[in-house]
């Protein structure tokens, strides 16, 4: 146990050297590959840690997040590494937990509580025959009163400019004098390198020191998936039961309860599917075919949108709500099915036409961020959808819901990772843009790995003719302003790039280095 103990820890000192060498005045990059590779070999050859399936599952799916961040470069591509990074974390120390939510919630518990593990287990490593134990008990007894004194400072400097002041001076005072003493032993650390030291080590200690209180782990267990009749006695009340006997006295049962709570949802999915029947009605007949564009286009189809989507969410939420418990078993259910099957259906049709609006959004006014976002949330709405007709077909429980929502979604978070968004995007609407009025200032927004394409189609980015709808053609004349502020985006990747050291490499700003003739004299074309 004490040998464990010494070479996790010594694993922990090691991880804090190497973040600060990764990522000390580095991009995220090659840096977040190398430090992930550590994190998986420290776990795996851990005695303590279980190698199941499932672990093996999520650890290749963090080292291909990992890959991801170097290829692809994007905001999504790191965080999906940082999300990958804790489900491994919490499904390793946390085995028996079943879904992606309460492994993500065991992972975060575990980093707030990062500084009581450490003294855990700093408190069972020995030196030879000599152990730390009373040292870090007396640590314990100190540590939390510092945390209490540190809140209240905060506080009150916040409470009082002055108290703020002197605080301040105080800080300022202790700080210097520490660096001066780091600068005589030690003249090129410097103290802010210490604190990312201590940084890194607290985070590589909160990913590899397991949380030794396993309450939510055993919490989990306790939810099934499938649903089980609850057969209570006539002297067991429940809180509802108690809240709807106030005001109708000794009208109820229990089996009359469960009667009425039928013939409430068979009037209500017998009104809203009237209701969504209207609505898809006039979406079919006026959307579907036939559609000419005219008046406020973009307000148009952005009207409803957000509504309609909204609506499918509480559609499902309407349906967990009836068939969460015991009308799943009642005898005279299959008309209540029915209604609640018709009412999947009318919303599926439903999310045909968010995907038929926003086709039409992308295909006058192009793609972007938003327009992709609303494709990939009906997306998902389909698979709510799917798994909710599951639920009730097969009498699932909520829980079984969120843990098959859940590692679909992380599967699909991994496959949109794949794509390179940003130069999709650029791509795609320089390839039409005789067709779509081209958006300069979004496209200039966009991140440095997509500057070759712009400035390969420079010309048609400030001049370039934009057809409306209607078919007049708009010439826009030559934009210095965009002209300049493409040029400045250029500049500042070239002075970016000259400075950026080998571990904040990936291969996104290696081929825009390549196309401004970075890497060699030679400007490559653009495939």
């Amino acid at each position: 146990m004490k040998n464990k103990s010494n070479l996790l820890s010594l694993s922990v000192l090691l991880g804090g050297l190497l973040f600060t060498f990764l990522f000390w005045q580095e991009r995220l990059a090659l840096n977040l590959l190398i430090y992930s590779i550590y994190l998986l070999t420290i776990t795996f050859i851990n005695p303590d840690v279980l190698k199941s399936t499932k672990l093996k599952i999520y650890g290749l799916a963090h080292l291909l997040a990992a890959v991801l961040a170097v290829v692809n470069n994007s905001d999504l591509s790191v965080a999906t590494y940082y999300i990958s990074l804790l489900l491994f974390i919490g499904f390793s120390h946390n085995q028996q937990i079943r879904t992606i939510f309460t492994a993500f919630l065991a992972s975060i518990l575990q980093m707030i509580t990062m500084p009581f593990n450490a003294i855990k287990h700093l408190s069972q490593i020995s030196i030879g025959n000599v152990s730390l134990k009373p040292i870090f008990t007396l640590i314990k007894y100190i540590f939390i009163p510092i945390i209490i004194v540190t809140i209240f400072s905060c506080l009150y400097a916040a409470a009082s400019n002055v108290f703020a002041h002197y605080a301040e001076t105080i800080l300022t005072n202790i700080g210097s004098f520490l660096d001066r003493i780091l600068h005589f032993f030690f003249k090129d650390l410097s103290f802010e390198r210490i604190m990312h030291f201590c940084f890194g080590l607290a985070l590589t200690g909160g990913l590899l020191l397991a949380f030794f209180d396993k309450s939510l782990e055993k919490a989990e267990l306790k939810c099934k998936e499938q649903l089980v009749r609850i057969r209570r006695s006539v002297d067991q009340k429940t809180i509802w039961y108690n809240i709807v006997q106030t005001f109708t006295g000794n009208l109820l049962t229990r089996k009359m309860a469960l009667k009425t709570e039928y013939i409430v949802g068979v009037i209500s999915f017998v009104a809203l599917n009237l209701l969504l029947f209207l609505l898809n009605a006039i979406d079919i007949t006026t959307l579907w075919f036939g559609y000419k564009p005219s008046g406020n286009f973009s307000g148009e189809l952005h009207q409803g949108t957000n509504s309609l989507i909204f609506s499918i969410v509480m559609a499902m939420a309407v349906i967990l709500y009836f068939f969460r418990g015991n009308l799943n078993f009642y005898h005279n259910s299959k008309t209540l099915r029915l209604l609640a099957y018709t009412w999947m259906v009318q919303n599926f049709i439903l999310i045909i036409s968010v995907f038929i609006r926003d086709g039409y959004y992308i295909e006058f006014h192009g793609l972007t961020h938003k327009r992709i976002g609303v494709l990939v949330f009906a997306m998902l709405c389909i698979i709510g959808l799917a798994t909710v007709y599951f639920k009730v077909a097969k009498q699932k429980t909520i829980f079984y819901l969120f843990k098959v929502n859940g590692n679909i979604w992380f599967a699909l978070l991994l496959t949109f990772t794949l794509i390179n968004w940003d130069v999709l995007i650029v791509r795609y609407n320089f390839a039409h843009n005789k067709s779509i009025a081209l958006d300069a200032d979004y496209l200039l927004s966009l991140s440095e790995k997509t500057l070759p394409i712009l400035d390969k189609n420079r010309n048609t980015l400030l001049m370039g003719p934009c057809f409306i709808p209607k078919g007049e053609v708009i010439i826009s004349p030559i934009n210095d302003q965009i002209s300049t502020r493409l040029d400045n985006r250029i500049s500042y990747f070239k002075a970016r790039y000259e400075k950026s050291g080998w571990l904040s490499w990936n291969l996104q700003d290696w081929n825009t280095a390549e196309y401004f003739g970075l890497t060699n004299n030679k400007k490559p074309a653009i495939k």
